[in-house]
């Protein structure tokens, strides 16, 4: 079973997310044996934050690693186990709100696949960047 990164890489829509995650130094941590829950943007999630924001994080990959690790919860959790509870604590360390079971809600995006299971935890793919605070 591939990873989360293996499974990212072979669906073809993460290309921003994986790049963004190699320009913050996390591919390594990301490919460990977790388990995480990732709730992971696709690219026109990120093509639709304001112009030049992207290229401004890469540029500051502390403030990318911050961001990118609000979309991460250390262990695996399916749809079914995220709405028994209104917040889960990110790697960033600020709360994520989890709203509707039905399009399950993650702050203010939405998830469009949920329960996709890899070797190191679960990916839920949502439609916009969350960010913290």
């Amino acid at each position: 079973m591939p990873t989360i990164l293996e499974t990212a890489q072979a669906a073809g829509a993460f290309g921003t997310l994986l790049a963004a995650v190699d320009a913050a130094g996390l591919r390594e941590a990301l490919e460990g044996p977790g388990p995480f829950t990732v709730f992971a943007p696709i690219d026109a999630a990120f093509a639709a934050l304001p112009p030049g924001t992207v290229q401004t994080l890469v540029d500051n990959p502390p403030q990318l690693a911050r961001i990118l690790k609000y979309h991460v919860i250390a262990g695996a959790y399916h749809q079914a186990q995220l709405v028994e509870q209104q917040n889960w604590p990110s790697l960033e360390g600020d709360p994520i709100p989890v709203r509707c079971p039905n399009p399950l809600e993650i702050k203010n995006a939405t998830v469009v696949t949920a329960d996709v299971v890899c070797s190191n935890g679960v990916v839920h793919v949502i439609d916009r960047v969350i960010l913290p605070g």
